[in-house]
């Protein structure tokens, strides 16, 4: 299907507001519900808001780099742009589902496109039991916090607290802790991307611990399960010359040169 009706959304950024009126002036715009495709100009913090945004709408994305980071987008160009987006690769997203029991007992749910994490909210580390579809399998954890990503989200929070980097396909999720203190060796763990993983904080009245869902944050958890929401789908699209499966690969060589 040709994608020639399109709208463009961009962030706050002089930068993309200026590419929004430029690319408008060129092709038009159309509203994003109405949309073949949207393209977002700006970083990857607003790509990952526009995903969350338009989630529910079946709308494909393709990003233009046009912010800070920009391992999500796609490089910025003006011309031939609706065959770049007939050309484009799709790929497919399934985010994780957030449940979160708060200290007062309420609950909360949240998506999560690249990751889940609980994190410590004062000077002492959390403590936290690890549970894997019903079996503990890590009483105490002692940390600063711990995670679930999937492999779209593996190259950044995670990679950044030395966990693995995920192929996009794998149907994988990666568990990896946060600053562990006991058992201070331990890497974290590889899951099927069935796995329902469940955090329990220990002792969170002295040890308080925050869970975050990519922009969701709920405050004094109690219990928190993560799981794959595979009922939700997101369509990412990419250049073929470098689609996100080869920048995840590519992301394990990085600063190889000299």
């Amino acid at each position: 299907m040709a994608r020639t009706r399109i709208a463009f959304i961009s962030s706050d950024a002089p930068a993309a507001h200026s590419a929004v009126e430029a690319l408008t002036a060129k092709y038009g715009q159309c509203n994003p519900t109405d949309a073949d495709v949207i393209v977002a100009l700006g970083g990857d913090g607003y790509m990952l808001e526009a995903l969350h945004t338009h989630m529910n709408t079946g709308v494909p994305i393709f990003g233009m780099h046009r912010g800070t980071v920009g391992f999500l987008m796609n490089r910025y160009e003006e011309d031939d742009l609706p065959a770049r987006l007939n050309n484009a690769q799709d790929v497919i997203l399934h985010p994780l589902r957030m449940d979160a029991v708060a200290a007062d007992g309420s609950k909360h749910s949240a998506l999560a496109i690249n990751e889940v994490s609980m994190l410590r909210q004062t000077r002492q580390a959390a403590k936290i039991r690890v549970s894997i579809d019903g079996r503990v399998r890590m009483n105490e954890l002692i940390c600063d916090g711990a995670l679930v990503c999937t492999p779209a989200g593996s190259t950044a929070y995670n990679l950044s607290v030395h966990g693995p980097v995920l192929p996009i396909d794998s149907n994988i999720l990666a568990l990896t802790p946060i600053a562990p203190f006991r058992p201070r060796r331990w890497r974290g763990a590889i899951l099927p991307h069935t796995a329902m993983v469940k955090f329990e904080i220990l002792e969170s009245d002295k040890r308080p611990v925050s869970a975050v869902a990519d922009r969701d944050e709920v405050r004094d958890v109690q219990e928190v399960m993560v799981s794959e929401d595979r009922s939700v789908k997101i369509k990412m699209l990419f250049d073929p010359e470098m689609n996100l499966g080869e920048r995840i690969f590519s992301e394990q060589f990085a600063g190889q040169d000299g």
